[in-house]
Parts: structure tokens; C-alpha cells; sequence
């Protein structure tokens, strides 16, 4: 790759500068120019809702890389930096300006946004989303003890939310139209877990309900009225039901985007020239079968070593499993695997789901393993790791037996 080449990386999360890192760790002599959206350092955003809603991690804590870094490895960040368009034939990029910004590779990895369902009061002040460290610090200092707290939505991010929440003496309520949190993620055996972990330590759960309305009160969120018309009162509501993969720039450009941008096990796109990593690549997985995105910190941080790869022409695909991590109240958890679109046959689980330290295996109707959860229970990823990949039947009575070594399961 000629020294005079210029690689742009679009986005300034955690899957962006990890892209830049990986350039220059495969010895790319050429500039690199990082465009990020945000003011700050690139940074993680798991904390967002752990370890900094609740008090023990600030910013540089979680920071990617200091500034020092981006200079001593010639990398061009340019925060504040949006990014407006792409010209394919011109292999460039448009900032707001006018200007523009020239490529020989382009990596795209402009993350995810919340998603902002169409609820009446979703607008007003002291309506809150948690995507970005402005949003998470804003949050954090209207915790307040005895204060109101409703969460829309109980995913990953409402849950530790109002695990951090309660940690400070807030009154919380979520308010969640399944049936348990967490349906779409892990089913309802393992749902029903994280149920009564939150209702023990005080959380108050609205299941199988929908807001109306987010009620207003001289301008400001006073609460939600459900469907049926039960009002909860609260200071401040969390509306927190997902995000939605930012794939405008890349849709406007003409690459194939279904869901997230189409990219190969290569993470390359529709465009030689162009990669995608992170929350909007949705990637034909080598392995799973399907195409899969995942919007979780292992596929920002370990995927742009393959897409740096593909973008200085070498061999590479990306064949590591989904996984991700939770910390809630005295619950940690880590989830290896995935469940395809066809589903799950049942729930194996070894371990005591009751006090909370289990290991539970999604399998399907051929005995295989699909995925794997452990609870308060650690050192044993790799081998559920192992479980997954080789695809292989096993007997579900051992599987569950605590006193077989999961090793010993292995083909």
C-alpha cells in the first residue's frame, strides 16, 4: 500500500478508532483521517449505563485512546465532524462545509442512535435516551434519592439503568410491553430471571402494558399514562426501547443496506472500496449460517481487525461468536452464541437460577448448542465457546449435571 494512500474512517466510537488502531498495528503507511460526530475522544459506550451511572468510572476511564495517541500514530481525528455524504465515483466524502475529504478506503462505522418511538410527550423536557457520555452525565446527576425515575423498555440498557438507579435511592418503574424483560434477547426462561432480580431489589414492573402518553406538566415530563389509563408520576422518564442502526450516509450512497449495510464475511460492503464495522454491519456470517448485526462492544472492538485487513487487500473474514456482558445489581453475566431466526428448541440450565449462579445453554432440537449464559459464574466462556462452534449433539442430562466438566461434552 503506497505511503501517499489516505484511508478515512467515518464514525468516532469505539468501532472507529479501533479501526485507525488496527491500520496502524498492520503497519498501514498511508494517512488516515477519523471522522467523528461527537466533540469527545472516541470512547466505549457500555459504561454509559454501569459503571458511570454508577459513580466508578469517569470519561478517560473508558476513552479509547488519549490524545496523545491519535498524534504520535499520525491519525487525523477531526471531532465535531459529520459527515454528509458519498461520492463512490469520486471516492469522497462530503463534510458540512462544503469541503471534502478524498479516500483510496473507506470504513464506515457510524454506530447506532435510540430509537424514538412516536409517543405523545416523547419531545418534552426531562425526557430522557442514553446513547452519548452527555446523555449518560445528564442522567447521572438527576438521580437523586427518593426522586421518580420511569423507564420505557426493558432491554439491556432499562435494566441497568434502573439497577444503577436503585443503587442511589431512586423509585423506579419500567414499564414493558412483552411479557418479560428481555423476551427478544433471551427468551422468557431467562427473562423471568432478570424479572425477579429487579423485583427484589425494588423495581416495580409493568408487563405486557404500553404507554399512551408521556404526561407533561408546564413543559416537563411529569410521568406516563398507560394503555387503560393508570398513571405512573416520576420526575424523569427513560425511554428506552432499542436502537436503530445509523445506515442513512451508506443507503444515500447506493450501498446494499437491509436492516444494516450488507457486508461480506470480510466486512466488506456492495463497494470494493468500502467496509463496514460495528453496529451496522450486518454481516454474512462464515459460521452462523445467516446474516447476522450485532450491536454489542465485542463486534466494535474485535471487528476492525478483520475490516482493516480487508482494506489493505489481505485475506480476512470475521468468525468470532456474538457476545456481550451485563452487570445488574449482584448479578454479572456473560452470553456466548447465537439463537438463529428459527429459534430455540429449550433451555438447558446447570446451576440454581435462584440464587443466581448458573450457566444456561440455548439448544435446539438436535441437541446442539446455540448459545450459552453464564451467571456469576466465570472462567467458563471459552468452553461454552467451544460448545457452540463445534455444532455437535450432546445429552442435555449432562449438559445440565454440574459435576460433568463442559470440556468433557466436547467432540
Amino acid at each position: 500500500m503506497s505511503d501517499n494512500s489516505t484511508f478515512v474512517v467515518v464514525g468516532g466510537g469505539l468501532a472507529g478508532a479501533s479501526t485507525a488502531i488496527a491500520l496502524r498495528e498492520l503497519d498501514y503507511p498511508g494517512s488516515i483521517v477519523l471522522l467523528s460526530q461527537e466533540d469527545h475522544l472516541p470512547y466505549e459506550r457500555p459504561p454509559l449505563s454501569k459503571e458511570h451511572l454508577a459513580g466508578k468510572k469517569q470519561l478517560a476511564d473508558f476513552t479509547v485512546r488519549n490524545g496523545d495517541w491519535y498524534r504520535d500514530h499520525h491519525v487525523d481525528l477531526r471531532l465535531g465532524t459529520e459527515v454528509t455524504s458519498i461520492d463512490r465515483d469520486a471516492h469522497t466524502v462530503s463534510l458540512p462545509d462544503g469541503s471534502t475529504v478524498r479516500y483510496d478506503k473507506l470504513a464506515l462505522a457510524t454506530g447506532s442512535r435510540s430509537s424514538r418511538p412516536p409517543i405523545p410527550g416523547a419531545d418534552a423536557a426531562g425526557v430522557r435516551y442514553l446513547r452519548t457520555i452527555d446523555e449518560s452525565d445528564a442522567i447521572l446527576k438527576i438521580l437523586e434519592p427518593g426522586s421518580g425515575l420511569v423507564i420505557v423498555g426493558a432491554g439491556w440498557i432499562g435494566l441497568e439503568v434502573a439497577a444503577a438507579a436503585r443503587e442511589r435511592g431512586v423509585e423506579v418503574t419500567i414499564v414493558e410491553s412483552a411479557e418479560c424483560p428481555l423476551l427478544g434477547a433471551l427468551g422468557p426462561e431467562m427473562g423471568r430471571v432478570f424479572a425477579d432480580l429487579h423485583r427484589e431489589h425494588g423495581v416495580t414492573l409493568h408487563l405486557g402494558a404500553t404507554v399512551d402518553e408521556i404526561t407533561v406538566d408546564d413543559g416537563h415530563a411529569s410521568g406516563v399514562r398507560l394503555a387503560g389509563g393508570t398513571t405512573i408520576a416520576a420526575e424523569t422518564v427513560l425511554v428506552a426501547v432499542g436502537a436503530t442502526p445509523n445506515v442513512k450516509l451508506a443507503r444515500n450512497a447506493g450501498l446494499d443496506v437491509d436492516g444494516g449495510v450488507l457486508v461480506n464475511a470480510a466486512l466488506s460492503t456492495s463497494d470494493p472500496d468500502i467496509v463496514a464495522v460495528g453496529d451496522i454491519a450486518a454481516q454474512a456470517h462464515p459460521h452462523l449460517g445467516e446474516r447476522v448485526r450485532v450491536e454489542h462492544w465485542a463486534n466494535a472492538l474485535k471487528q476492525p481487525r478483520t475490516a482493516a485487513a480487508t482494506m489493505l487487500g489481505r485475506t480476512a473474514e470475521y468468525s468470532d461468536l456474538p457476545y456481550f456482558f451485563t452487570d445488574q445489581f449482584d448479578l454479572g453475566m456473560e452470553y456466548t452464541g447465537y439463537v438463529p431466526s428459527a429459534g430455540y428448541d429449550r433451555v438447558v440450565v446447570r446451576g440454581d437460577t435462584d440464587s443466581r449462579e448458573f450457566v444456561a445453554f440455548w439448544i435446539d432440537s438436535e441437541n446442539r448448542v446455540l448459545a450459552g449464559m453464564n451467571v456469576n459464574i466465570w472462567d467458563v466462556t471459552d468452553q461454552i465457546k467451544a460448545l457452540v462452534s463445534s455444532a455437535s449433539p450432546v445429552d442435555p442430562a449432562q449438559l445440565g449435571d454440574p459435576s460433568m466438566g463442559l470440556s468433557d461434552l466436547l467432540p
